[in-house]
């Protein structure tokens, strides 16, 4: 199988692709994407034996999740430059393990990926076959948390009637039609500066600017109500995949916590787990055709501390997971000032230090760029 790229240059290529995936959202006609025609991965690569037929945008996030399964990198199979080659052994034993999964999740579970690599893996080349002996006296506690709450006492409408309502009630939440933000993303070490632009129903754009003076370079990710598109200063600007539409989709959506029944027609509630020391009760949302996604709420004050998503690949589902903390109220509404999404390959977080509400905010400003972006 072949891939163009390492996991070091994937956290170059982070910083760009990184605001793509930030706030919460999402519309229902937008989570597909567009209509974009993709060709497979046999039509875009070379010397592909397994997964044919899938398309091209899902080799990268499937390479993503079999290096993290085994914790190693793309040159653990790969000839590096050439990575169509087979000169390597594990690349051999990659493509049957491959084919052993999916016969797994063929044979016995109906075509669901219930198993993938990491389900044997766990984040080493090889894994263990054999059960580790006790190494303490201690007794053996439970990883399961047991919630303040029983279970039966709240249902999926409870949950989220409450994070409606610590937002500041859905009168106030709908007061707000636009929101201009200003702060810094923070990725490796390095912070830029960020400004990110939302309007209703579910337009966001998101600048990050690099240098000063003429030198400036802007990178630009954005949902036009549509679809989404990234750019950089100087370059034509690229529709995102349908994927990447999807997910930016639900980035773009200005009021979820009105909209969470409509926009997942499945949702229910999930076992409540604990996060960062606060117990939290779980939603976990589906649609048609698409991998569910599982919302987080602080038991105590009802807002939304965690969301993940997944994308669907041929060798299992790949996550992404947002953070969401520092609430504060803007207007009227408490938003998130600080959150971190963190990826297989990496995690950036953005803080915001600035909100301005009901900013006039042109169209224009959301619409991919005919040509080079200025």
């Amino acid at each position: 199988m072949h891939t163009p790229t390492t996991r070091r240059s994937r956290y170059g290529a982070l910083f760009i692709a990184a605001v793509a995936f930030a706030p919460i959202a999402l519309a229902q006609h937008s989570l597909d994407g567009p209509a974009v025609e993709s060709k497979t991965v046999e039509q875009a690569y070379k010397n592909i034996a397994q997964i044919k037929g899938t398309p091209a945008e899902q080799l990268m996030p499937a390479m993503q999740v079999i290096s993290s399964s085994l914790g190693v990198e793309c040159s653990f199979c790969h000839v590096a430059g050439k990575p169509e080659l087979d000169d390597k052994p594990a690349k051999k034993t990659a493509r049957e393990m491959m084919a052993m999964v999916a016969s797994i999740n063929t044979g016995s579970f109906g075509g669901r990926q219930q198993v993938s690599c990491y389900s044997c893996h766990h984040g080493v080349a090889n894994p263990a076959s054999v059960p580790p002996v006790l190494e303490t006296d201690a007794p053996a506690r439970s990883e399961t948390s047991t919630a303040a709450v029983p279970a039966a006492a709240l249902t999926a409408d409870d949950v989220i009637q409450k994070y409606v309502a610590a937002m500041g009630g859905a009168d106030a939440i709908r007061k707000i039609t636009s929101r201009v933000e200003k702060g810094a993303i923070l990725v490796g070490g390095s912070q830029t500066p960020i400004e990110v632009l939302t309007k209703a129903p579910n337009k966001r754009v998101t600048i990050t600017r690099s240098g000063d003076g003429p030198g400036t370079s802007e990178s630009f990710t954005a949902f036009d109500g549509t679809a989404g598109w990234m750019g950089n200063t100087g370059r034509p600007a690229r529709e995102m995949s349908p994927t990447e539409s999807g997910a930016s989709a639900l980035d773009a959506e200005f009021a979820i916590a009105l909209r969470l029944k409509e926009l997942f027609p499945q949702i229910r509630r999930g076992r409540p787990e604990q996060i960062d020391g606060a117990m939290c009760e779980s939603l976990i949302g589906t649609g048609p055709g698409r991998p569910p996604v599982r919302l987080y709420f602080d038991q105590s004050s009802g807002l939304l501390v965690r969301m993940v998503r997944y994308a669907e690949t041929p060798v299992g589902r790949n996550p992404t997971q947002i953070d969401y903390a520092d609430y504060r109220d803007a207007d009227g509404v408490k938003i998130p000032f600080r959150w971190t999404l963190s990826r297989l390959n990496g995690r950036f977080t953005i803080q915001i230090a600035d909100v301005k509400s009901n900013v006039p905010v042109d169209d224009a400003k959301f619409a991919r760029p005919v040509g080079a972006v200025k």
